[in-house]
């Protein structure tokens, strides 16, 4: 069991994902700081709209830590922080500490394997588009791998405009063949 601050956003990132944010709360200032000062990250998770916030069940269970790979202050005075995702977890138990800050009691999530036998040509072809098509994507990307099956379906799964229920579906999979399955009729 490991224990993760937790952040809670609408949108997810994966392992190997990047995200800009913008920190101005001080609970999450104070995650962010502490985070960069023991180097260990937090965890980001996504919001779940019909879960009970005074039980701490507005939060989805799969989650993914991530560490701060940049920092800046903004025009606007507050800290722009860049993330990177690192390996998901599954979030056991969550408290509240004193300033509203979440910390949950976490377990590491089954690494997805790669699978040879799935064809994601159609889905790897259409990530390239999109980043051909969104600069602020591509430039969060300096090196893109878009050779690793695996790194696209997250990306995909990181950008789908579907319900956050649904990416928590396609999270918790074995493995990922069913996911490129459907990626590949989303995008035919």
């Amino acid at each position: 069991m490991i224990t993760l601050p937790l952040f809670p956003l609408s949108a997810h990132i994966l392992p190997q994902g990047r995200m800009a944010l913008r920190i101005f709360e001080p609970r999450y200032v104070r995650m962010v700081k502490n985070a960069c000062s023991t180097q260990t990250g937090f965890g980001v998770c996504m919001l779940n709209a019909k879960g009970d916030k005074e039980r701490n069940e507005h939060i989805h269970a799969v989650g993914t830590h991530v560490k701060v790979i940049d920092f800046d202050m903004l025009d606007d005075g507050l800290l722009g922080i860049t993330v990177e995702g690192d390996k998901c977890f599954n979030i056991e138990q969550v408290v509240t500490e004193h300033d509203g800050l979440r910390v949950g009691q976490c377990i590491w999530s089954e690494v997805w394997q790669p699978e040879s036998k799935t064809d994601s040509a159609l889905v790897r072809q259409r990530l390239i588009d999109i980043f051909n098509k969104y600069p602020e994507i591509k430039d969060l990307y300096p090196e893109p791998r878009f050779d690793d099956p695996l790194w696209v379906v997250y990306r995909w799964l990181e950008l789908l405009p579907v319900s956050a229920e649904k990416k928590q579906q396609l999270m918790i999979q074995r493995d990922y063949v069913k996911t490129i399955e459907y990626l590949t009729q989303l995008v035919k």
